[in-house]
Parts: C-alpha cells; structure tokens; sequence
C-alpha cells in the first residue's frame, strides 16, 4: 500500500509538469500568432482583438494597421470628392463651377406672371424688339409709331424725362417695358439695357428716336424686304424734301432697297465704303441678332451720342457693302423735333442745345481716334503695315 501511494504520487507529479509545460507552449504558440498574422486574419481564427490587445507589441501592430484603414480612407474621400467638383470651361465666365444643364446664359423681356405655371405664361413669344427713347412731349408721336408694331414686337422705352405714368392712357403701354434715367441718350440705355445675351431671343432690334413720322412705314412689311434682300444692318428710307444730310439715306421711288449711291466729290475714295455704301444713320437703325452681337461691344460706355458709329458699323458684318442698306418701299419722315437736343446745361452765352451739338462732334473725334487707334495697334501685333489701309472716315 505505502509503495502504491509512492508510485501514485510520483505520477501525478509527472501529469502536472506535463501540463504545465503544453500551457506554456500554447500560451508561447498564441502569442508567436497573435504577432505574425493582420488583425483580420485574427478575426478569421476567431481570436478576440480584446485578447490580443493586452500584449503591448500586439497594440502596436493594431494602431499600425488602423492608421493606414484611415489614410487609404481619407484617400478614397478625397479622390471622391474630387470627381464631384463640377468645373465646364465652356460656361460663361464666372459659371463654371456650374453643371450646363442650370446654366441660363441668355434672358429676354418677356413679361411674366406671378401666379400660374411657367410654362403657360407666354401664349406666344415676339420675335423683334423696338425701342424708343422718349419725352413725354412726344408723346403723341410715340403713339402712332408704336400702333405701327404689331403683337410680335416687344415694346421698350426709355424715358429721359423720367416721366412713365403719364404713359398709362395708351392700352399697349401696359404692355411695354418702361425703363426711366434723365437725361441720358439711346445709345447710353442701349450699352446698359441691350445687351446681347438680352436681346438674344429676338431675331432684328429696332433702336429708334422719338421724332420720326411713320404714315408710310409698316413694320410687317420692312421686315419681309429685309429678310428678302439679307440686310443685317438697315434703316427705312427718309423722305427727301425733309433735308436729309446724307445721299445713301435719302428713300428712292424706283426699288425696294438700295445698298451704294453716289456722294459729293471726293466723299468716297471706294465706293464700296461709307458714305456711299456700307452706311445708314443712326436715328433709326435695324440690327439682325448677330449683327447687333458686333456693334454693342463697338459702343463706348463714355462716348453717349454715337456719333461716328455709323461709319463704323461696316466692321460688323461681311460683306457689308451688300449686308447693309435702306429700305426704300418702306420710309418715314425725319421730323427733326427739338427733344433731347434741348435737355444740355446753358454755358458760357450757349444755348443748351448748342453744348450738346458741341459734345456730339468731340465725341465724333473721340470715337474715330479710337477706332483708328485700335486697328493700329491689332495690325502692330500682327505685323501687318496698317499705314496703307483705307481710312475708315471721309476727310472732314
């Protein structure tokens, strides 16, 4: 018995220090593991990160791949990110952050109402603007012009007397665009309220004065013939017994339009340049949309009364001694009544209207020194000699 419980007792010596010896090298094994595998290899042997974390060189591994899940995550935003910033070089300027599909580069001065769904605002859009810079003196004048517009125009004045209401008794002045500054010409609204991405939906723009007879005008008509004869740029022919200054605007009896005539001598070194062709006045000129593109960007914002524009015009369009022209079966009458003319400041022993005629020929010299100046200075930069080229402007 004594020597069974010796026997006994020396094996379950040997059993303990066999088990503690797999312990340790489990134990030794887990951690050899837990150091040589990524964390989700640790998850795919179910071993907790909970366990493995108690082990400082484990931690250090973890930290070690949990910065770089959130550097390649901050990438992958970024890099996203990136692909959803919006840049079309081809907007506008200034629209370029812009998807196209929101971008309204053109407007118009179709009225519209503030109840009802857009899209039944308009039963129908005009196809031509007329303008008018007006006084309410004029009135009356202003009434029978109009009436000889019909539904397809809009309607635009501007009024340099900042008079509107007393508009308010024609019924189609409820439906006209008023636009009130004083004192101030055409082509000063014309630069500020005209511009090209405005007028755009408008196939011709009608920029008239005030004091012009309409008997023997319909607009209906003068635009069949300037469509029929491809006329960019146009002016209806003035009656010749009002004192017109120039030969090409005077209205002739025998044709339908006419695009070159004949000057004083020595007034047209080409005939093919103005004033015997390419050339119309400006009480009442008629601009095709891309015609009208050109000639804005032309107007200065400080020269106002535009005189020496329409030597100019030519340069908007090709050819122009067959694109621009008067229309002779349709004419008016230049009525010559003292209007903005008389709104200038006395000075100096001058009548008011004689610092304005003063202002307008400066601005004539201005404009053609301008001009001249700037093709000088775009044929320098190509190396072109400019010093043999046709003067835009007859001797004066």
């Amino acid at each position: 018995m004594r020597s069974f419980g010796r026997g006994s007792n020396s094996l379950n010596s040997a059993d303990t220090m066999r088990l503690i010896l797999c312990i340790c090298c489990g134990f030794i094994l887990g951690l050899f593991i837990g150091i040589s595998f990524p964390s989700s290899s640790l998850t795919k042997l179910n071993i907790t990160s909970s366990i493995v974390s108690n082990f400082p060189i484990a931690r250090d591994r973890n930290n070690v791949v949990s910065d770089k899940k959130h550097t390649d995550s901050s990438i992958k935003i970024r890099n996203a990110t990136d692909e959803m910033k919006i840049w079309v070089p081809s907007n506008p300027k200034g629209a370029e952050r812009l998807p196209p599909g929101i971008v309204a580069s053109e407007s118009d001065y179709y009225l519209r109402r503030l109840w009802g769904k857009p899209s039944e605002d308009l039963p129908s859009k005009p196809k031509y603007l007329v303008t008018f810079t007006v006084g309410v003196k004029q009135k009356r004048n202003i009434d029978a012009a109009v009436k000889k517009f019909s539904d397809d125009f809009t309607i635009l004045l501007f009024h340099y007397d900042s008079k509107t209401t007393e508009w308010d008794e024609f019924e189609w002045s409820k439906r006209a665009i008023h636009v009130s500054a004083r004192k101030q010409t055409k082509w000063w609204y014309a630069k500020r309220f005209l511009h090209p991405d405005i007028v755009a939906p408008y196939d011709y723009i009608f920029i008239w004065d005030e004091d012009l007879g309409v008997e023997h005008f319909d607009a209906k008509e003068y635009i069949k013939l300037v469509k029929k004869h491809g006329l960019e740029i146009s002016q209806p022919g003035l009656d010749p017994k009002r004192g017109t200054t120039w030969q090409m605007t005077k209205r002739r009896g025998d044709r339908e339009v006419h695009t070159v005539t004949e000057e004083k001598p020595g007034w047209c070194p080409d005939p093919h340049l103005p004033p015997c062709a390419a050339f119309i006045e400006i009480m009442a000129p008629v601009f095709s949309r891309d015609a009208w593109r050109c000639v804005w960007y032309m107007i200065q914002n400080d020269l106002v009364h535009g005189w020496g524009l329409d030597f100019a015009l030519r340069k908007c369009v090709e050819p122009a001694h067959k694109k621009i022209g008067v229309v002779d079966a349709q004419w008016i009458v230049h009525q010559s009544l003292p209007s903005l003319g008389n709104e200038g400041e006395a000075k100096d022993g001058k009548a008011p209207w004689q610092g304005v005629r003063d202002r307008c020929r400066k601005e004539w010299a201005m404009f053609q020194s301008r001009v001249a100046n700037a093709e000088k200075a775009y044929y320098k930069s190509k190396g072109v000699d400019s010093s043999n080229l046709t003067s835009l402007y007859k001797s004066t």
